[in-house]
């Protein structure tokens, strides 16, 4: 009986002990990985769109309505190519004022060539020097006759100064009037070119109003040609619509929107935390949404001096240029995310950032010593990409360390214990 007893004491003992053990084991059964060597490539991403550097607003010269459209959206045009037709539709109170200036300058410049013709006549008969010219022949004879009579003493020398004098008052007055007779002639010929400009500045302005077009002009401003060569992006006009023309007060109506699609930007935006390791020439990645398992290079050449603040948030605009490529065709308006390589190391030690224990300004890592057996080790971390992290010193790549990425599950464990 008190065997019995002994080996009942001795199993309980034994048992108690087996669930002690059991208690204070970790239930967890952690995984163990080793370093690996890789590149660690640390970099930013900027949210913005695929733009053209160069783009255009064509807008009319003319008020009207579009008569007709020469072009369509995508198509390739070159500097000069017409691109809409504006039918005029003037004001007729314009029209009636216009045919008045017409009629007004026609009878004036009728009127100025009577008058070039009436003078000619005159000029070519001497009809305004005539009288000019005989005072000063007799008065050169009465001077002669008297230079005869002072010659023979008949008369005084100061008899004779006052005869002298006289005919060269007349001679003066001689010369005046030749000189002004030619003078009245060539003012009468400049009245007559004056008067000419006037009647076609009318009449050019009469056509403008009815036809758009001048008969001398090489440009007719109702029809809108383009102003530099490129892609035809978008005709936000159809046939029918009424424009109006670009003035001081007004903007007016685009006819097309023409850009060079051989040059083209990505404009974005990059968070204030990351903007100041952003420098102008970094390379830039994108990655277009439209476009799948492809990547654009682009370099870096303007960063905002000046946020903007949305949702909250402060955001610096960027710009890059793109490289193009042949084989592949990027539209204007493009969504598109830029990765800007802020850092790179290639071949280095790296683990997991996740397996990593940081506690004030050190950084650990858990080194296997045995079967679910850690102890922690100090580690030098370099560049991050925040998934993995280069070691500088501290591990190798042969040494195991613990996986912390069931860290929640460890925690539940320890909760129902």
């Amino acid at each position: 009986m008190y065997s019995g007893i002994v080996i009942f004491a001795l199993l309980s003992i034994a048992l108690a002990y087996y669930f002690y053990q059991q208690n204070n084991k970790d239930p967890f059964i952690y995984k163990k990985v080793k370093p690996k060597i890789e590149d660690v490539l640390k970099k930013t991403v900027a949210t913005g769109s695929v733009k053209p550097r160069k783009e255009v607003n064509i807008k009319p010269q003319v008020s009207g309505v579009v008569e007709k459209l020469y072009v369509e959206a995508g198509q390739l045009v070159t500097k000069g190519q017409k691109l809409a037709k504006i039918k005029l539709v003037p004001s007729e109170v314009n029209i009636n004022n216009a045919q008045s200036s017409v009629e007004l300058a026609r009878i004036r410049y009728k009127e100025s060539q009577r008058e070039l013709e009436r003078q000619k006549q005159v000029n070519s008969q001497n009809l305004d020097v005539n009288q000019s010219k005989l005072q000063y022949e007799v008065s050169k004879v009465e001077e002669e006759r008297q230079q005869k009579l002072f010659n023979d003493g008949v008369i005084s020398q100061q008899e004779y100064q006052n005869f002298k004098v006289d005919m060269d008052v007349k001679q003066t007055a001689y010369q005046n009037a030749q000189i002004l007779s030619g003078n009245n002639l060539k003012q009468f010929t400049a009245d007559v070119d004056i008067r000419k400009q006037e009647l076609e500045a009318a009449i050019n302005n009469l056509s403008l109003l009815r036809e758009g077009a001048t008969k001398n002009s090489r440009q007719v401003s109702n029809v809108v040609t383009s102003t530099v060569s490129g892609m035809i992006l978008e005709l936000p006009v159809e046939e029918g619509s009424s424009v109006i023309e670009r003035n001081t007060f007004n903007e007016g109506t685009s006819i097309a929107t023409i850009a060079d699609m051989t040059s083209l930007i990505f404009e974005g935006q990059v968070d204030e935390s990351d903007v100041g390791k952003l420098t102008e020439g970094m390379p830039l990645v994108l990655t277009v949404g439209a476009i799948v398992d492809e990547k654009f290079d682009a370099l870096l050449e303007y960063i905002s001096p000046k946020g903007i603040v949305e949702e909250g948030t402060v955001k610096f605009e960027i710009r890059a240029d793109i490289t193009p490529r042949e084989n592949i065709f990027l539209r204007a308006g493009y969504s598109a995310n830029a990765d800007i390589i802020l850092g790179k190391k290639e071949q280095v030690v790296t683990v997991n950032e996740r397996d990593v224990i940081y506690n004030n300004d050190s950084t650990f890592v858990e080194v296997a010593t045995g079967d679910q057996e850690f102890e922690k080790r100090e580690v030098k971390l370099g560049l991050s990409d925040g998934i993995i992290v280069e070691v500088i010193s501290g591990l190798d790549t042969i040494t195991e360390i613990k996986m912390r990425q069931d860290e929640k599950a460890e925690e539940m464990v320890e909760e129902d214990n």
